[in-house]
């Protein structure tokens, strides 16, 4: 049966392919694809686990044989008959077998998906007891999984069970491995989402989530259609069901018919011819029409990411959000923080990557909807977006800042580098982090290690500093206005909540007046602004922002050519007087019709 779920739109463009579905185990465990070398010894991590669990179920079951026989639950007897019939099928490691082999997966994620699955089967049989015993399955995988993960096996549910059932007259179902995937989740951690970075995924859909919260921001970053806020997307939508996801619409439909693919098909080669089209603007020039030149930078996660950074014509990296380096290790088997050496051997890669190109590295900006793991388990605020995040973090463990702004100076030597600091809001704040910025400089020159001259920049991302620039033009080289979290603070909205995103508003009459301010203040003491939030990326905005007189850009590779087209054909003179027309209007949306 065809239906379409709603959710928010956060990238462009049409995604067709196979439902998977992760998270949805009871167990939380790790995703990852491996290498085709490591497929042998995943298999036999899950039968070494699955062997375990049947031995574990075998010696229960000896102990209950010479019980006495009032203490011998019959249910429980019956349960353990069944769990060890289960385990010795074929059914479950099949399954699990090809999926290691022909996609990839880590063990654990075959397995929960296998079960997935198998469960589906479950769900669609008539007989109802024969439907129930799907959590007789679910416990065994969780026996499996646990034994994997080095956790004590959690006891065999003691429900009533009045016979074992034939698993042999199940199958299982064996989609193509040449099928295309669309990854479906109630939510993604932008750790997570950075694992299926170079993935086989044409596209992700989840059940929560805001159109500028981090996880919608890398989404985005890879270029490929995303919707989330999709509520129960990951409840109802089954495991290899086909889907498409309308990244234009925020649409995701499930089993579609034939004349709706051929539609979503064609709008899907449509958007490919546009962007082949656009490739052709990489090496041009970005100038309006009354030649103005202007800055397309680019927005950068990982070190890897500057090769489609230069392959789309970025002039340099304007945000390197240096916290993907620090979220996700648990799972990869890394020390809790990334050392100086790790961090170091990072920045130079992006360094050197941009060839000469400069490169801001912003410090560390952990918190809110980007917890690094230790954090996650043990935060119980109401709203950590208003708690210790990005410098505050940083200024609580003063070691853990100097290690990352020591290994950001050495990596100065390799090419052009600017530090930027988030989330500045006082004077104090200011003086403590320029003075931690010295006594690094300091260590390095007391330790015989060189570093190049760096610039130090500023985020405008709180009102307060907004609301205070005299004192950040006074210390720092340059301003970057962080448009994600300065809409998010002015409007009292938490950005990563889908519940209050329609009131997440970027032409806002008091955001538009706090960015022009910052534009012309920056402007007036020759001080360099950047904006590098979401809005940099939009290219409805595009045009308003040349009229505020923002000339340096800060966006994903994958917008930096949509937005140059825009550009390219703006004459900033004109733009000018309209956009003093929208910072005027009470009704900004009515006023941004003359700009189109």
């Amino acid at each position: 049966m065809t239906f379409a779920v709603k959710g928010l739109a956060v990238t462009k463009g049409i995604a067709i392919g196979r439902a998977v579905l992760i998270g949805s185990s009871h167990m939380d465990v790790a995703h990852y694809f491996i290498e085709p070398c490591q497929v042998e010894s995943e298999i036999a991590r899950v039968a070494s686990a699955r062997d375990t669990v049947a031995d574990e179920l075998r010696r229960l079951q000896k102990n209950i044989s010479n019980a006495p026989r009032k203490d011998t639950p019959p249910e429980l007897i019956a349960v353990l008959d069944v769990h060890l019939m289960l385990l010795e099928d074929t059914m479950l490691a099949d399954g699990v077998k090809t999926l290691i082999t022909d996609r990839l997966y880590n063990a654990e994620w075959a397995l929960i998906t296998q079960l997935e699955v198998v469960v589906r089967q479950f769900d669609e049989m008539e007989d109802e007891y024969l439907r129930e015993r799907k959590a007789d399955l679910e416990q065994v995988v969780d026996r499996i999984l646990r034994v994997m993960l080095g956790q004590v096996p959690v006891l065999a549910n003691k429900g009533e069970l009045p016979e074992p059932i034939n698993v042999q007259e199940t199958q299982v179902l064996r989609p193509g491995h040449d099928d295309p995937l669309v990854l479906v989740a109630h939510d993604l951690s932008p750790a997570d989402m950075l694992q299926f970075k170079q993935s086989v995924f044409k596209g992700f859909v989840t059940d929560v989530g805001g159109q500028t919260s981090h996880t919608a921001i890398v989404a985005r970053s890879m270029g490929i259609p995303a919707v989330v806020g999709a509520r129960l997307a990951s409840t109802i939508i089954r495991q290899d069901d086909w889907v498409v996801i309308d990244g234009d619409g925020g649409v995701v439909v499930v089993n579609p018919s034939t004349m709706l693919l051929e539609e979503y098909g064609f709008q899907q080669r449509e958007r490919e011819l546009e962007q082949s089209r656009l490739t052709r603007l990489r090496f041009t020039p970005c100038m309006t029409v009354d030649g103005l030149h202007i800055q397309l930078l680019a927005n950068i996660e990982q070190p890897a990411d500057t090769e489609q950074a230069l392959k789309v014509g970025a002039v340099g990296v304007g945000l390197f959000r240096s916290e993907f380096l620090f979220m996700g290790r648990h799972s990869k088997g890394l020390s809790p923080l990334p050392d100086e050496e790790e961090q170091f051997k990072a920045y130079k890669t992006a360094v050197e990557g941009m060839k000469g190109l400069p490169v801001t590295i912003r410090t560390v900006d952990i918190g809110a909807d980007k917890p690094l793991e230790r954090m996650a388990k043990e935060d119980g605020h109401l709203n950590p977006a208003l708690g210790l995040r990005a410098i505050r973090w940083s200024l609580s463990e003063p070691t853990m800042f100097l290690t990352q702004l020591r290994a950001i100076l050495r990596a100065s030597v390799f090419g052009k580098v600017k530090i930027l600091i988030p989330m500045l809001c006082s004077a104090s704040e200011i003086k403590q982090t320029l003075a931690l910025i010295q006594k690094a400089k300091d260590q390095l020159d007391a330790s015989g290690q060189s570093y190049g001259v760096v610039s130090i920049g500023a985020m405008i991302e709180v009102p307060a500093a907004a609301l205070t620039l005299p004192l950040f033009l006074k210390h720092f080289d340059f301003l970057s206005i962080g448009t994600n979290d300065l809409i998010q603070y002015t409007l009292a909205i938490d950005r990563a909540d889908e519940a209050v995103s329609h009131l997440y508003d970027p032409v806002h009459p008091a955001i538009l007046q706090l960015i022009a301010n910052v534009i012309r203040e920056g402007a007036r003491l020759g001080k360099e602004v950047s904006l590098c939030g979401e809005m940099a990326g939009d290219v409805t905005l595009t045009r308003l922002l040349l009229g505020l007189g923002l000339t340096s850009f800060s966006m994903h590779p994958a917008q930096i050519l949509s937005v140059k087209k825009e550009i390219l054909r703006s004459d900033r003179g004109q733009l000018q007087e309209l956009a003093q027309q929208v910072l005027e209007s009470e009704n900004p949306y009515e006023a941004l019709g003359w700009l189109k």
